[in-house]
């Protein structure tokens, strides 16, 4: 008989001249690391959806002269994924093609940038129009896209965030909105979260609570961390905690209109204002979901008792790159700094600012996230409760976190080369994730918003079929 892994990999590959080569796997066979309920039977291999798109043949640098290239004048920095790092050549939508032809669903999207998919052709014409009309000039002068995009912004925004600051990066935007709050409140302690991400700038970075994101140099005064409220892996929470369509499995005696675990971790945020930072403070940097800590949500209403005790101090309460109250604070800074951004604002990129959110309002890409994110969430849900390394799984929309765990009883992280493994394995069936955690251990899923349900019924199956490969591997 012909085993079913045998071929798992061959309908995967693009039909071009350049077919990815199938690897062989190993046969199935009885493992000690699925749950008690787990079936095994010949597993069909996932199909990859259809896609209208054909690259054009890569004809530039070869693959070995890019490595080369990258060792002798990159940074030292190990950041490409897998052990041997894609080499892509061509985007179109939710797709990307590599320099041999392979086609990779994208699931994670530029690192959760590509909001309407790779090369969307409106956004195309857009950018091709003015290009050829006109690159760049500078906040000293103006032109109508920047006004324009500007204006579009605004108007999805509440009052009083109708004040527009463009900038470069969010890093970039963090230290301009921690100058904004410390001008405002005539304060200088700021807090943040655990396990948050905020920027690498040096000014960010005291910031930013991930440790391999810390350093043993100075790199920013006034910074004070505090505890993530974390209904997975934090002291308290369960099964009635988050503002999500997936909890935790683990239990609570929380009511569903009454969050226990809430009242502890603001006890614990108390904590921090009363002994860690001065009376008066300048403000509270959050993430609603942490990114790179892996889609890491908090209790129900957390955020809005958090925000009145921070506002109570003098501080200013920063969703990441967006600050309340910004009329006022934009005012504080203008009269302390004359702030100048060279490239923020270009007419090049505020004419795709444009083009993107018209595309996000044309296509309903709203109600699109929203309706094909809880589709694949509780999808992924039903991972969880098959596999016993997945331990939690979490998230709203398209933004989703997947947390492997050695058992569901210790909840100790999956070891990193295991996780790696995983990792290489999705790329291989032709899904690409992220990667994210304290210990790397959670797999990030942030997609375009252009997905379809067939794309997270294909990128379900793959994370499946790749599990049950690993589980095998256990076995032996």
């Amino acid at each position: 008989m012909t085993l079913p892994w045998r071929h798992l990999l061959r309908t995967l590959c693009l039909e071009t001249s350049f077919p990815r080569m199938p690897k062989k796997c190993p046969s199935l066979s009885l493992g000690a690391f699925w749950t008690s309920g787990t079936k095994l039977s010949l597993h069909t291999k996932p199909r990859m959806p259809p896609c209208d798109f054909t690259p054009e043949r890569y004809q530039s640098l070869a693959y070995s002269r890019v490595l080369d290239m990258h060792k002798k004048h990159f940074s030292p920095v190990q950041t490409a994924y897998f052990s041997e790092p894609l080499l892509l050549h061509q985007g179109h939508m939710e797709w990307l093609f590599d320099y041999q032809g392979n086609r990779y669903l994208d699931f994670f999207s530029g690192i959760v940038t590509v909001s309407v998919g790779h090369c969307h052709p409106k956004v195309n014409a857009v950018a091709q129009k003015q290009m050829g009309c006109l690159w760049h000039t500078s906040a000293l002068f103006f032109h109508p896209q920047i006004h324009a995009y500007a204006e579009k912004l605004s108007a999805l925004l509440p009052e009083p965030l109708k004040i527009i600051f463009l900038v470069n990066s969010g890093s970039e935007a963090n230290d301009l909105a921690m100058m904004m709050a410390r001008a405002h409140s005539n304060n200088m302690d700021v807090i943040s979260f655990r396990g948050g991400y905020h920027g690498s700038s040096p000014y960010t970075l005291s910031l930013s609570n991930v440790g391999s994101y810390r350093m043993t140099l100075s790199s920013g005064t006034g910074c004070q961390s505090t505890m993530c409220p974390d209904v997975f892996r934090g002291p308290w929470g369960g099964s009635h905690c988050r503002d999500s369509p997936v909890q935790t499995v683990r239990k609570c005696n929380c009511a569903p209109d009454c969050c226990q675990a809430k009242d502890q971790y603001i006890e614990q945020f108390k904590d921090t204002l009363n002994t860690s930072v001065a009376k008066s403070i300048a403000g509270f940097f959050v993430e609603p979901i942490q990114g790179v800590n892996g889609a890491v949500q908090y209790p129900k209403g957390f955020l809005k008792e958090a925000f009145e005790l921070v506002r109570e101090r003098g501080g200013m309460c920063i969703v990441d790159e967006v600050s309340g109250h910004g009329s006022e604070i934009a005012k504080s800074l203008g009269k302390r700094l004359w702030h100048f951004n060279t490239f923020g604002g270009s007419p090049m990129a505020c004419a795709i600012g444009s083009a993107v959110l018209e595309v996000i309002k044309e296509e309903h890409l709203q109600e699109n996230s929203h309706e094909v994110g809880t589709y694949m969430l509780l999808k992924f849900a039903k991972l969880r409760d098959e596999f016993e390394i997945i331990g939690d799984v979490r998230g709203k929309g398209l933004l989703i976190g997947i947390e492997m765990v050695k058992d569901k009883i210790s909840c100790q992280p999956l070891p990193s080369e295991e996780v790696s493994q995983i990792h290489e394995d999705c790329k291989d069936m032709g899904l690409l994730i992220g990667r994210g955690g304290i210990f790397s251990q959670t797999f990030r899923i942030a997609p375009s918003m252009c997905i379809s349900k067939t794309d997270a019924d294909f990128a379900v199956e793959v994370f499946r079929s790749v599990l049950i490969r690993h589980m095998e591997r256990k076995a032996k």
